[in-house]
């Protein structure tokens, strides 16, 4: 795995040659080695394809893609990190919260609405998320952010988990999602930004909460 984490807030990364990274613009605050850093227009592992994709999303957060040989400490904002290991599977994440990931995933965008339908489609208009998502799949490595830290809540078949939608950070493994609504929760909690809603994933991976309502 080519990052480790210094504290909640800083991964470092080991960087070898011909094994490249990409990372948020911005995210590097030092570095040791020969290293180097390059505006990525290309949008990542997938070509131009999959940037066109991106631009049409509003899914297209600058990156840059980091060269060489050596270490580089990563973070952002004073956002909780939380690293991400994918053993082959796909991970979905708001593309505005990743903050570095390995050069040997592949990119891509997925409309929302494919999976929940109608209500994949509001839970970008409760949430201000877009409608699309940014997938990374293969074998590797994603530092993602999160206000006030991250947990990990597995899934698995026939028991279903709950989520503020504000809450949510990112999933992976064979997941489903859909929003419902629940006016008695909403009563219950007296306001009406988003608590009404939540979102139900079902399935067999893991989804990942922050511990705070707050976007990035």
């Amino acid at each position: 795995m080519p990052f480790r984490e210094i504290n909640s807030k800083m991964v470092e990364a080991q960087l070898q040659p011909g094994r490249r990274l990409f990372a948020q613009r911005g995210a590097m605050l030092a570095y040791r080695g020969e290293v180097s850093f390059t505006p990525n227009s290309a949008g990542g592992q997938g070509g131009v394809m999959s940037m066109i994709g991106r631009r049409v999303a509003g899914e297209a957060a600058p990156l840059m893609t980091v060269d060489g040989s050596g270490t580089v400490l990563f973070g952002h904002g004073g956002h909780h990190v939380q690293v991400i290991e994918l053993g082959g599977d796909t991970l979905h994440v708001e593309a505005d919260r990743l903050l570095a990931f390995d050069g040997t995933l592949e990119q891509g965008t997925m409309f929302m609405g494919s999976q929940g339908g109608v209500m994949g489609m509001v839970r970008g208009q409760v949430t201000g998320q877009g409608l699309f998502t940014t997938t990374l799949t293969g074998h590797g490595a994603v530092a993602v952010m999160a206000h006030g830290g991250v947990i990990e809540v597995p899934l698995t078949p026939g028991r279903p988990v709950h989520v503020d939608p504000q809450a949510y950070v990112a999933h992976h493994g064979d997941v489903r999602n859909k929003l419902s609504a629940d006016l008695g929760w909403r009563d219950m909690v007296g306001r009406g930004s988003g608590e009404a809603f939540q979102l139900e994933l079902s399935g067999s991976g893991s989804v990942y909460v922050q511990a705070s309502e707050e976007k990035l």
